[in-house]
């Protein structure tokens, strides 16, 4: 019978397959990890992928234009949809909400647009916007507009604030709010800073 060392060390790394990694660089380039091995320690290559090549499966490009209609006026979504002329288009958005850190504002010449530049930390005060972004919410319902909240994903800080103003105007508790916004936009997730804030806002 065998001892584990034996096994170990009658092991071929050969017998293994080979290895891709896909990684994307904060800069956007495409590199291709790939780990060979041919009986020896096998090797690492890191090589500059071209567009088309893949490592056995498709590579997910998609948009997130999904976009939560929370009330008739008052919709929710990532910054894919706030980018994307057709799906504004489509939800006749006259007014854009941008909470969002160093995202552009990119059609100002058809929208109107309201933004404050919040960072997606705990201990960021979430409520002290409330009152200034639902303003500007009840400013679009007013004129029968349809304003569009967006943050970088539309998860957190973006649907913070359509929690808040549900709270803050319809008085409704932070679990019904919670509750109708995610039904709306099923990805959303304030951090968890944002959601005790609001469990404990008192408008």
């Amino acid at each position: 019978m065998h001892s584990l060392a034996q096994e170990i060390q009658g092991f071929s790394k050969s017998g293994l397959k080979k290895q891709c990694t896909r990684v994307t660089t904060v800069t956007g380039r495409k590199l291709l990890e790939t780990r060979t091995s041919d009986g020896g320690e096998g090797e690492e290559r890191v090589e500059e992928l071209e567009k088309g090549s893949g490592c056995g499966y498709v590579e997910d490009k998609s948009l997130d234009l999904q976009v939560g209609v929370v009330r008739p006026f008052l919709l929710l979504a990532s910054q894919d949809a706030a980018h994307d002329i057709d799906t504004l288009l489509r939800y006749k958005v006259s007014h854009v909400l941008n909470v969002a850190y160093g995202v552009t504002n990119l059609f100002p010449d058809q929208l109107v647009y309201k933004t404050l530049q919040i960072l997606d930390l705990p201990d960021t005060d979430i409520t002290s916007y409330l009152g200034e972004c639902s303003s500007f919410i009840d400013q679009v319902r007013e004129k029968d507009g349809v304003v569009l909240v967006h943050c970088n994903a539309g998860v957190s800080r973006s649907s913070s604030i359509v929690i808040g103003y549900l709270m803050l105007r319809e008085w409704l508790t932070f679990d019904d709010a919670y509750s109708q916004v995610k039904v709306a936009r099923p990805s959303i997730r304030p951090n968890p800073g944002f959601y005790k804030q609001l469990q404990s806002y008192k408008p």
